[in-house]
């Protein structure tokens, strides 16, 4: 099963943005890479799962995304398709804006304003397994010291997933707000920049710490953890997608806030949404459509109807 923490980079695109913004991840030599897990494929022609709500003027269609994809991977076709032509509207977790002003945001959220290094933060073995990591991926073990513990694990997880052929330019929020935008349709983000940076920010610093240090001992595993979920997303598993997301997930004060609260929140806009007349398209990650507490669920809980779409 995948390992905890792993999870939280589906629930950031904006870092995604960002890195995109940046120069391309010093390259490795593999010697650190695992082999390749055969116990699942990501078939020729993937099948994400796709779900509807509607009343008798609205439809809100609900698609689960991954936000880094390698390129090449066609998902965009069937019913995900007629779906997406048939709306007039795209909605996401957040739209990107210009690349200068997403590093202006990231800079006032991410940099320790007390001055402490990141690595003075950190136990004499956490920080000698943190700077043999850097190192694993060629950056020098300084590179995050201004930075806030939840930045540098983002940051560091990463790296193994572009140097294993994914970028950030191939997700599939990428693939539909160009497509959105080639087709004139409205785009409209749930959330700012400043909120989904702000859900890490305002995490205790020893959470921050304890995920920092996880992603350290896992950052090997990073490739074969992406692959396992897209094949999931591709075969369109649903319970084991929740599994493999969500579960580890175990400290509650993470859980509420990259998880329940906000799909609690959405559920909230689709209510609303639901008064306007109009098709509407959502892609929001994948993790926030399976599990006990997904989206879905949320809207249950104020009587909206959801079906999957068979396709």
């Amino acid at each position: 099963m995948m390992r905890r923490w792993f999870s939280s980079l589906f629930f950031l695109p904006v870092l995604l943005g960002l890195a995109a913004c940046q120069a391309e991840p010093p390259q490795s030599s593999g010697q650190n890479a695992p082999p390749v897990t055969e116990s699942l494929t990501i078939p020729d022609d993937p099948d994400p799962a796709l779900w509807v709500v509607k009343d008798e003027d609205t439809t809100i269609y609900l698609f689960g995304t991954i936000h880094i994809l390698k390129p090449g991977l066609s998902w965009f076709d069937e019913a995900v398709k007629d779906a997406f032509d048939e709306s007039e509207e795209l909605v996401v977790e957040m739209v990107q804006p210009d690349p200068a002003t997403m590093v202006k945001i990231v800079n006032d959220l991410a940099i320790d304003k007390t001055g402490v290094s990141l690595r003075d933060k950190l136990s004499e073995e956490d920080r000698a397994d943190y700077e043999a990591a850097m190192a694993s991926l060629n950056l020098p073990v300084d590179r995050f010291d201004p930075f806030e513990p939840w930045f540098a694990s983002i940051s560091m997880s990463l790296i193994p997933l572009m140097e294993s052929g994914y970028t950030t330019g191939s997700g599939v929020e990428d693939a539909l707000t160009s497509r959105a935008k080639a087709q004139n349709k409205r785009i409209v983000g749930l959330e700012t920049p400043e909120q989904q940076l702000g859900f890490f920010d305002k995490l205790p610093e020893d959470v921050q710490i304890r995920f920092l240090n996880f992603n350290v001992d896992t950052i090997s595993e990073m490739p074969d953890g992406m692959e396992n979920m897209i094949a999931h997303w591709s075969n369109a598993n649903i319970g084991a997608l929740a599994e493999l997301m969500n579960a580890g997930l175990e400290e509650k004060i993470v859980y509420e806030t990259l998880l329940s609260n906000r799909n609690a929140n959405w559920a909230i806009w689709v209510e609303e949404r639901m008064k306007e007349p109009g098709t509407v398209f959502m892609a929001v990650g994948a993790g926030h459509l399976a599990g006990d507490d997904s989206l879905q669920e949320q809207l249950k809980k104020r009587n909206i109807l959801v079906e999957r779409v068979k396709y």
